[in-house]
């Protein structure tokens, strides 16, 4: 059947009936990234149980290594009424972050289901939205439900570590996947952040990632005279890359407002009241007012440049030839030569630099046939809610799909309770995902999908 409304009450149950289990059931596979193919275990296991969940609905799916032995993907599509139209891609990455055990208060591949929360790595980030497209895509085929347009569903790899093993490679080497496919929705988006109103009310508003920064990992190195650690050294490598890295990791970079921030602060000053002015020298101090995600979006005001590893030496009594450090730096929509000419000076002549990974910035307008059924499906299921665009401080597989030319978007529809710490659960300790959240989300994907 064509879908011209809401699908059916039992279609909407159904998929709600089984989201938690299948979220709890990703959760429990182990698919670490470490950034490592000798250390990484890989995610076909996983793989192959989502696409055994997908033919089990009737669905023919497809199987694809990108380029090393266990980075599975699978891949599904499911026609549309009118082939005319571009398709639809709805993308989730299988891979987590690794966790330790010992810090958690649950085992991190348990999948436990209590105190009304999913737990688990990977619970929103992302398995949480990877259960929900599973869901809601086994839902519409086992009852013959026909959506607007076609949708290509694509369990990705290798997210975690820039998509090198997973959407770059797929983009670069099987770009007849995304034949046809025209626009795409992925993670970090969608989710609820509650503000107070000025008449003593609540808002929640539902951000829909319109932007990305650029991702680059950048190593530096110094190189100098090796010696012995008890003469005097002038010239020594440790000391030269410590002090660029200082200058480096301590520097504030310009505040820079893009279109989609601007948007999103302009929405929230005109529900909260808070006014976010540009010129304020505590711009970061108003945004800190909206509580934890303010950790998410002042990051976005501005380029970082944060040290996260450090290597030299080999003996303590040895002064080291080489030192080397890698800087993870998140860069503006149209900034990336002023931030290289800025790091450059800060880092001084006699340290090199050069990119490990380096995937461009994103951007597209909060505008179009697509915004517009992501604010429906919220209304419909959030009357209070609104949408508004966003731009995210990371980075998602969305960088590569932008190279075919698809417009890209993050809406992974949470409604969260205002005390939850959302952002502090990226890549944190006791990730969880509260179950009604999920069982929201399901209701909006669908509603969404059958209106896109």
């Amino acid at each position: 059947m064509a879908a011209t409304g809401d699908n059916s009450g039992s279609s909407r149950s159904g998929a709600v009936a089984e989201v938690v289990e299948l979220v709890s059931t990703l959760i429990r596979f182990d698919t670490s990234n470490t950034g490592d193919l000798a250390t990484t275990k890989g995610e076909q296991e996983c793989a192959e149980w989502v696409a055994s969940r997908l033919e089990d609905a009737g669905y023919i799916t497809e199987y694809v290594e990108s380029g090393a032995p266990g980075r599975g993907n699978v891949f599904a599509r499911l026609p549309g009424a009118d082939p005319s139209r571009g398709a639809l891609l709805m993308h989730g990455h299988l891979d987590v972050v690794p966790a330790q055990a010992a810090d958690w208060s649950v085992h991190p591949f348990s999948g436990a289901v209590q105190d009304g929360y999913v737990w688990g790595r990977g619970a929103i980030d992302m398995k949480d939205m990877v259960g929900m497209m599973l869901a809601v895509a086994r839902q519409f085929k086992i009852e013959g439900t026909v959506p607007p347009r076609d949708l290509v569903f694509a369990f990705l790899a290798d997210e975690e570590n820039g998509g090198k093993w997973g959407s770059q490679w797929l983009v670069e080497n099987r770009p007849d996947l995304f034949e046809g496919v025209t626009e795409a929705v992925g993670e970090v988006g969608g989710f609820s952040l509650t503000v107070p109103r000025p008449d003593g009310g609540e808002r929640r508003l539902y951000l829909v990632e319109t932007a990305e920064k650029g991702l680059g990992w950048m190593r530096l190195r110094a190189k100098a005279r090796a010696g012995h650690g008890s003469f005097l050294h002038e010239d020594n490598a440790v000391t030269i890359l410590a002090a660029a890295v200082a200058r480096l990791g301590t520097h504030t970079f310009p505040l820079v407002l893009t279109e989609s921030v601007t948007e999103f602060l302009a929405a929230v000053s005109e529900e909260s009241g808070l006014v976010f002015d540009p010129e304020s020298p505590d711009i970061e101090g108003t945004l800190a007012k909206l509580g934890s995600i303010s950790r998410i979006i002042g990051a976005t005001l501005r380029d970082t440049a944060n040290p996260t590893m450090l290597n030299a030496g080999y003996k303590a009594n040895v002064i080291p030839q080489t030192a080397e450090a890698v800087v993870d730096c998140r860069v503006i929509p149209g900034r990336q030569a002023a931030f290289e000419r800025e790091v450059d000076e800060l880092i001084g002549p006699d340290v090199e630099r050069e990119w490990i990974t380096e995937l461009d910035s994103y951007e597209t307008t909060f505008d179009g046939h697509l915004v517009d059924a992501m604010s429906d499906a919220i209304l419909a299921h959030d009357p209070q809610g609104r949408t508004v665009p966003y731009m995210l401080s990371g980075g998602t597989d969305a960088k590569a799909f932008a190279q075919l030319g698809i417009r890209c978007f993050g809406f992974a529809p949470l409604r969260l309770p205002p005390e939850l710490d959302f952002a502090a659960l990226f890549h944190g300790v006791d990730e969880r995902v509260p179950v009604d959240a999920l069982e929201f989300g399901t209701q909006v994907l669908e509603h969404f999908l059958l209106h896109s």
